[in-house]
């Protein structure tokens, strides 16, 4: 008799296809194969089969393929039944399914029994869900970076680094007399340090992926007039804003979503930033402050004819602390002078024309900077906003470790919690609540 932990869920989207999956795991598939096909198919091998309902009719003809375990996805006995794509005749296979045992599958449970089984790790487990919901080329090679392991491995390399440090600082701690020597001549802050550095770098290449996953929120702001609404325009390639001379025009946040090179960046055209009289303009204004507040970078649009004024000024003193920000200076075509890019003490300018157009492929190649590369990493990792806070969670731990002033036990207690909180990360050290909502947000039959 099928055991009540074998699930049954429709691996395919919703609607009308060519083909539709069924897909089927636990330990009793072998005993539903049976009922269902009148056999057990050969593994991995794809069979036709007609799939038989409880009085031996037929429901539908297609594929059957039989994954024994542990050599399945979720390390289970899979079954997948691979029929034709409609509703009804997809539901009646769930149904046949029901009948012999099977129960619904919750969303995620497949993978999250991959997971329980130890075929994959978490990170790689939610970079699944990243690879379904790539909205980008760009984003979908960056999560299959990370479901075939490749920031997991990074993140075990960097925890087998700190276990080698830990094992080196522990062994002295029964020699008290001895520890301040120890951390000077094993070279133990050596150590840290280069550990400091490779967590650095994964942080980089992780931060990019998750602008790569959630693309770049860019505030378009500046004074009335400046050609904000122009520039988006040209960013967007049609008329997604109004254009007057008229002062003011723009009220209200105006977003567009475009693609640049495979990264998503979203822009926000904010109403023109200055004192007014107005109640409707000051409310637009208000929600410019708030678009700011939420952005990854700012793009501060100036009247190329005026250059810098103290309103601009103005502007810049209030944008929150680190926001990277670049300023676009607008109109060159009325000075009649050529695009270009200014670096100067950390702050870059770039001189372009939104109504021609000159200068834009000098702004498309400094966004990208903004979005990582130009750190010339040699890939990015698929990573969540949860990943982010353990590596700097971690990364806070090895600075406390560094200034521990050659106390051992403080040292070793601070590189201790810089391998739980990596090890957080591919799900050594989580918490059943986490399982559940990181899982929770996969799709059923996933």
């Amino acid at each position: 008799m099928p055991r009540p932990d074998t699930i049954v869920a429709i691996a395919t989207a919703p609607g009308r296809g060519g083909i539709g999956v069924v897909r089927v795991s636990g330990e009793s598939v072998a005993d539903l194969a049976h009922a269902m096909l009148g056999k057990v198919p050969r593994p991995r091998t794809a069979t036709l089969n007609s799939f038989f309902s409880a009085d031996g009719g037929v429901i539908d003809q297609g594929l059957a393929l039989y994954f024994p375990a542990p050599h399945s996805y979720t390390g289970e006995d899979v079954l997948e039944l691979q029929g034709h794509g409609g509703d009804a005749v997809l539901r009646l296979l769930v149904s046949r399914c029901l009948e012999l045992g099977a129960r619904p599958a919750e969303p995620g449970e497949f993978t999250r029994r991959a997971f329980l089984n130890d075929k994959m790790d978490l990170a790689q487990a939610e970079s699944v869900v990243d690879l379904i919901d790539a909205a980008t080329a760009e984003a979908a090679k960056t999560a299959m970076r990370s479901l075939r392991g490749e920031f997991s491995a990074a993140i075990h390399s960097l925890v087998e680094a700190l276990i080698t440090l830990r094992m080196l600082v522990e062994a002295t701690l029964d020699f008290p007399e001895e520890e301040i020597d120890f951390l000077a001549e094993s070279d133990a802050y050596g150590r840290l340090a280069a550990i400091s550095a490779q967590l650095e770098r994964v942080f980089r290449q992780a931060k990019q992926g998750s602008l790569l996953r959630e693309g770049m929120h860019i505030a378009l702001i500046g004074q009335p007039n400046a050609g904000k609404s122009s520039l988006l325009n040209r960013l967007a390639g049609e008329d997604v804003a109004i254009v007057t001379p008229v002062a003011g025009t723009t009220r209200d946040a105006i977003r567009q979503h475009i693609e640049l090179d495979g990264v998503a960046l979203h822009f926000v055209d904010t109403a023109g930033l200055r004192d007014t009289e107005d109640e409707v303009e000051k409310i637009g204004i208000a929600r410019t402050w708030q678009a700011i507040a939420h952005a990854n970078a700012a793009l501060l649009l100036i009247d190329a004819t005026h250059g810098e004024g103290p309103g601009d000024r103005d502007i810049i003193a209030g944008l929150p602390p680190g926001l990277p920000l670049v300023r676009v200076f607008n109109k060159i075509d009325l000075q009649g002078t050529e695009p270009r890019v200014e670096e100067n003490g950390g702050a870059t300018a770039v001189y372009l024309s939104a109504k021609t157009g000159a200068g834009m492929e000098l702004l498309h190649r400094h966004l990208l900077q903004l979005a990582g590369r130009q750190h010339g990493e040699e890939g990015a990792f698929m990573a969540r906003a949860r990943h982010l806070s353990a590596l700097r969670e971690a990364g806070e731990h090895l600075a406390l470790a560094g200034s521990c002033d050659g106390r051992v036990e403080l040292f070793a207690e601070e590189l201790k919690a810089a391998q739980v909180a990596l090890s957080s990360i591919t799900g050594e050290f989580s918490a059943d609540d986490l399982l559940g909502e990181i899982f929770s947000r996969f799709c059923i039959g996933k």
